[in-house]
């Protein structure tokens, strides 16, 4: 039978709803049998998923980073999927918690925002509801929900609210200099939902051309953000670049509808992922 793996998952280390022990234990459930767990900026629900990953499941330690491009103005900014990487680089700890100080400052700016306009929320309930891990926008909109004044994840990321009219700014990584770091750490890189429209603004193939050059290693293309056609899109570019492809539900817990293991990636390309990588974080086996 072939493996069921999803390689990109969300816990509440950063803005997931379900925790690391929470997450395994789902995919265990949702009958997967790799799972990576892949927070934003950080790899602080490593060690918790360890602790309680079940027999049957392997765990792949990743991470999200939040990248940008500034070949063209507005600066870009896109998402790379790290596996297998070294925790303690000193470089790319430092780079990750640059990223994770700025998403905290924007977030409290945010708030301030809001309070400003008569909007009942709180800078420390948001702290305390994102329980130490990478504090995110999804926060900010599960309290404009315990507020009454949205009914959904979807609608407070709408124009209105965290889409445009409370959005702000925050800082990333260079695309480049993130997959260098990811590499020297000795991690394996794959662009995260690279052709996704409904996200805004997408990442030329001409970019990912150079990522590739500079040792991007894969694309992830089935996805739920993805059109069948964007997804073919993908397939195709990386079959031209030599890239792996890789497919994940990037779960979130019910901040989406998406189910772990609604897009999954083939047993090669996961293969390839463990070959490249050199850091010290093997897959893990419950």
């Amino acid at each position: 039978m072939t493996p069921r793996i999803d390689l990109h998952t969300h816990s509440t280390a950063s803005d997931g709803t379900l925790g690391p022990g929470e997450l395994v234990h789902a995919a265990a459930g949702a009958g997967l049998d790799v799972v990576a767990i892949t927070d934003h900026d950080t790899t602080a629900g490593w060690e918790p998923a360890l602790r309680a990953l079940p027999p049957g499941l392997r765990l792949v330690r990743g991470a999200e980073l939040s990248c940008r491009w500034y070949g063209e103005q507005p600066p870009l900014p896109l998402h790379l999927l790290a596996y297998l990487f070294d925790p303690d680089h000193p470089e790319l700890v430092a780079e990750l918690a640059r990223v994770r100080a700025a998403r905290a400052e924007r977030g409290e700016r945010i708030v301030a925002l809001l309070r400003a306009d008569g909007i009942d929320v709180s800078w420390p309930e948001i702290l305390a509801g994102a329980s130490g891990g990478t504090v995110g926008r999804p926060h900010i909109a599960q309290a404009l929900i315990r507020a009454g004044l949205v009914a959904t994840t979807t609608e407070a990321f709408g124009p209105d609210w965290l889409g445009e009219r409370y959005r702000l700014p925050k800082e990333d990584i260079d695309v480049f200099a993130a997959v260098r770091l990811v590499r020297a750490a000795g991690g394996v890189p794959v662009f995260a939902h690279p052709r996704a429209t409904r996200r805004g603004r997408i990442a030329p193939d001409t970019l990912i051309a150079e990522l590739a050059a500079a040792g991007l290693a894969g694309l992830e293309a089935d996805h739920e953000d993805h059109s069948p056609a964007e997804r073919a899109h993908v397939h195709g570019l990386a079959a031209e670049l030599g890239l792996l492809v890789t497919g994940s539900s990037d779960f979130h817990g019910s901040h989406k509808t998406v189910r772990l293991g609604a897009f999954t990636t083939g047993p090669e390309a996961y293969e390839r992922i463990v070959a490249s990588s050199s850091g010290v974080t093997e897959v893990a086996s419950g």
